[in-house]
């Protein structure tokens, strides 16, 4: 798999691997989370890519004080080969360069079978409560 920033092109592949991933919700528009993404460290949305094809994708930030992860997705028929590995391997060598300490990721309580996946990587969970204000609505 190629490892390579998002292009403007991706957008429709990318789109389409959320929803097969079921990552997509009513309350989140993926067109303008894939905008905003653009607008702010554009270079760490990255997509996987295998014979020509979008198989992967995730964004990564980081904020000065704690990098993060998002949209981490692969493929149905290309899980558990690897791809989501690497694809977080290269995200966390870009918040060490950059001289980030943590990185933190949420998971909804609905995606149980990922959670071990997490921890084989070392991600624990932090004794924490996860609090969020909407902003700007998307619809």
């Amino acid at each position: 798999m190629k490892i390579r920033p998002f292009a403007d092109t991706d957008q429709t592949a990318v789109v389409a691997l959320w929803q097969a991933c079921e990552l997509t919700r009513p309350w989140n528009d993926p067109v303008k989370d894939i905008a905003r993404k653009q607008g702010i460290q554009p270079e760490w949305f990255l997509v996987g890519e295998l014979d020509g094809a979008v198989i992967a994708s995730v964004m990564f930030g980081y904020d000065g004080h704690r990098g993060w992860m998002n949209y981490l997705a692969v493929a149905p028929e290309h899980q558990a080969q690897g791809y989501a590995k690497a694809l977080i391997a290269h995200g966390e060598a870009l918040l060490l360069a950059a001289g980030c300490p943590k990185i933190s990721l949420m998971v909804r309580r609905s995606n149980t079978q990922v959670l071990g996946f997490y921890q084989a990587l070392g991600y624990a969970q932090d004794d924490v409560v996860s609090l969020g204000k909407r902003l700007i609505p998307d619809h």
